[in-house]
């Protein structure tokens, strides 16, 4: 579940192990190219944070990343 925090959308996924945690990275990372808008992440053994704002409208949530947080939602 995506929450709203310091102006970021933010949300953990947690995988069974780093591989998996890797492969999803490498399916967001696609995702995000498509969409033409990148996350900040973290990522270490099997759990991946993506936090999400709009630099250009001033770092803030936006469209744009509640779009990009959908998009993520349905590659789970």
């Amino acid at each position: 579940m995506w929450k709203e925090e310091n102006n970021q959308l933010i949300r953990q996924f947690e995988f069974a192990d780093f591989s998996a945690a890797f492969a999803f990275m490498t399916r967001v990372a696609l995702l995000a190219e498509q969409h033409g808008h990148h996350p900040w992440w973290s990522n270490v053994y099997n759990r991946v944070e993506i936090r999400l704002s709009t630099h250009d409208a001033g770092d803030v949530v936006t469209d744009k990343d509640r779009q990009l947080a959908d998009a993520i939602d349905r590659l789970q």
